[in-house]
């Protein structure tokens, strides 16, 4: 049974429940990625159909929609995946529950065990395990976070995780449409804005995973640039194709 769990455990810290925990240690990593990924999108659109010889009004319409389509798609995408994570959660955390009911003396025991791996002596170990043994849900949570990683009363919202991703994910599309939703039909002007919102953006990712700035202002930029030209000269040749 213990080996059971470890493996539980064990493919909670690498398999989706890494990512469930990286969602609920905090919304602002999510939020950049999602806005790098709504700026990446939309500039690539922009260009592409830019080097199509497209009017302005079909730009602007192309830039909205793929706003539109890809925040609505990151919040469902979203949704449905912590939705996913907090259902494995608890039913890993039921399972948890069962076998506290089912034995345990046996549960009991590797609480113990756990508190002595940590440095506790055995009869303080054997007493804090018959005190917390002694409240179930309280025994529940501290297997639940010893053994699986998760705390069940501690899970994201996925209201609130699909509403994080459809705003950044706008945010970031937005920022090369302003200048054609002011009137400025120049698509130089746009990339130079999708230029520094991807400069600042992959320097504020590369500090939130403790990397030096301007090598994740960089990467990002060079992404964004290589997707852009990319998309570019797929427009220029469709273009010269149908023209």
């Amino acid at each position: 049974m213990a080996t059971d769990k470890r493996a539980r455990a064990g493919a909670h810290e690498h398999g989706p429940g890494h990512h469930h925990r990286d969602v609920s240690g905090g919304w602002l990593r999510p939020a950049v990625f999602g806005a790098m990924d709504g700026l990446v999108t939309n500039v690539s659109l922009i260009a592409g159909v830019s080097g199509g010889n497209a009017s302005s009004q079909t730009i602007v319409l192309t830039g909205l929609a793929g706003l539109a389509a890809g925040a609505f798609s990151m919040a469902a995408g979203e949704y449905v995946s912590v939705s996913s994570q907090n259902e494995l959660v608890q039913a890993e955390v039921e399972k948890e529950r069962l076998e506290l009911e089912l034995n345990p003396a046996f549960e009991q025991a590797e609480l113990a065990g756990m508190l002595r791996a940590r440095g506790v002596s055995p009869a303080t170990a054997r007493q804090a395990a018959a005190e917390i043994s002694a409240q179930p849900e309280k025994a529940l949570a501290v297997h639940a976070l010893e053994e699986l990683g998760v705390n069940p009363s501690d899970l994201p919202s996925p209201v609130v995780a699909a509403g994080a991703s459809l705003a950044s994910f706008a945010i970031g599309a937005l920022i090369p449409l302003i200048p054609y939703l002011a009137g400025a039909d120049v698509l130089g002007l746009a990339l130079a804005l999708a230029a520094v919102a991807a400069i600042v953006g992959g320097g504020i990712v590369a500090r939130l995973t403790n990397r030096p700035f301007w090598r994740g202002a960089l990467r990002q930029l060079v992404l964004a640039a290589c997707a852009a030209g990319i998309t570019y000269l797929i427009g220029i040749l469709f273009h010269h194709i149908t023209g």
